[in-house]
């Protein structure tokens, strides 16, 4: 098979960058797959294709950019001159922009590959209907929220004219299937994306690292950290490290700048600006915790499956989306209510001045995490490419994912 992926991908600060970057880590693995032609979004440096051991061929076609009026022009022509066996889409609602007519029509392109009669899989990461517009940084008009969900539901018509449309959370089978009547939707975990050998879950010598890691500005904020590490330094005698990885948001730029400023005054806060992929494994591994400041949710968390990959701790919302992870694919934490500063600052004190407790939490992730690689989701789209190739699409939608099994629904 001649594989098409449709996604951002590194050194691209596109979002779901990371998850497309695994994708092909995985798929030039898989034995079904001779070629993977990466449509991307064009980077003034040169795409990551650092991959280790033999692996399929790998062309790239950078076709797309953030904002661009032509998105869907361009992504179209890539295809057409690639002549893909089956295209997989790696999606969400502002993939091609931040701007509104530039990130609909993009979102348009999985109809037109099926139309042309290509196998397609679009990956859907969230749906506008568990989307809060406001916590986002998208509109808080309530008007034009009511504009952007009727607009959204169009666009979600369009992304379910494809084979197979695959979401990571269960709740999104049934909104999807009651709300469109869909009987194309594949609940396809979030997958791992590394499984490193199982650590010792101990710390470097020095200040214990509360880390948060991601896109931020819009419902993952900083402040509420920084300010519950700030309390926890009041009233005991913990070294703490604060570090904030990542980079700001699209919807948000100039944000990390002003809370640097903002926060200037306070010890040991680091920013490490982007962070790149061979640099993650050290980030996670000298934290003692990772934090999840958000205020609302937009689809799983990468983040989640990172930090059980490396067996940390985490402190986190039970919020929406991330709280329906937690509870299907076995992941724990100590959990916090949201924008709850002193909330927040338990959570992580509990975490920090009892390492046993530290240590069952990140165990705990770890076996989640290694449950469910990402070799094992990469075969479950090749199975369904094959599916569709041979049109052998199953007549059931997977609907709830639990600790070690998955547990189907028949028509």
């Amino acid at each position: 098979m001649k594989l098409a992926i449709v996604t951002a991908y590194p050194p691209s600060k596109v979002t779901l960058t990371e998850y497309g970057y695994h994708l092909v880590k995985h798929f030039r693995l898989q034995d079904e797959v001779t070629e993977i032609v990466l449509i991307t979004d064009r980077t003034t440096e040169e795409k990551d294709l650092s991959f280790e051991g033999k692996g399929c061929k790998i062309t790239v076609k950078e076709a797309w950019d953030f904002n661009n009026y032509l998105n869907l022009f361009g992504i179209l022509k890539a295809v057409r001159q690639s002549r893909p066996d089956a295209v997989l889409f790696n999606l969400q609602f502002l993939k091609f922009g931040d701007k509104k007519v530039p990130a609909a029509l993009g979102l348009l392109a999985p109809f037109f590959c099926k139309i042309q009669g290509i196998p397609t899989i679009s990956l859907i990461h969230n749906i506008l209907e568990q989307v809060d517009l406001k916590n986002a940084g998208i509109t808080q008009n309530k008007i034009l929220q009511k504009v952007y969900n009727f607009i959204g539901g169009m666009l979600t018509r369009f992304v379910l004219a494809s084979d197979v449309v695959a979401v990571t959370i269960s709740k999104y089978v049934t909104i999807l299937e009651k709300k469109y009547k869909a009987r194309n939707i594949a609940l396809i975990p979030h997958g791992s994306f590394e499984t490193p050998p199982e650590p010792d879950y101990s710390l470097p010598a020095g200040p214990k690292q509360v880390m948060a890691f991601g896109k931020f500005g819009t419902y993952k904020r900083v402040e509420i950290l920084i300010e519950a590490v700030e309390l926890i330094r009041k009233r005991s005698s913990e070294d703490i490290e604060i570090v904030i990885a990542g980079t700001d948001s699209p919807n948000t730029p100039g944000y990390l700048n002003e809370m640097a400023e903002k926060y200037a005054h306070v010890s040991q806060l680091k920013f490490t600006d982007y962070v790149a992929e061979e640099d993650v494994p050290r980030i996670f591994g000298e934290s003692a915790v990772a934090v999840f400041p958000y205020t609302s949710t937009t689809g799983s968390s990468g983040v989640l499956h990172q930090a059980g990959s490396y067996g940390k701790a985490v402190a986190l919302p039970d919020l929406g989306d991330l709280g329906i992870l937690v509870r299907e694919e076995g992941y724990t934490g100590e959990f916090f209510e949201p924008g709850n500063t002193a909330s927040l600052a338990n959570a992580i004190e509990r975490i920090l001045v009892d390492d046993s407790y530290r240590i069952s939490l990140g165990q705990t992730n770890y076996k989640a995490a290694c449950s469910l690689p990402m070799s094992d989701i990469t075969q479950m789209y090749t199975d369904y490419f094959k599916a569709i190739k041979y049109k052998k699409l199953p007549t059931f939608s997977p609907v709830h994912i639990g600790e070690n099994e998955m547990v189907v629904k028949t028509d």
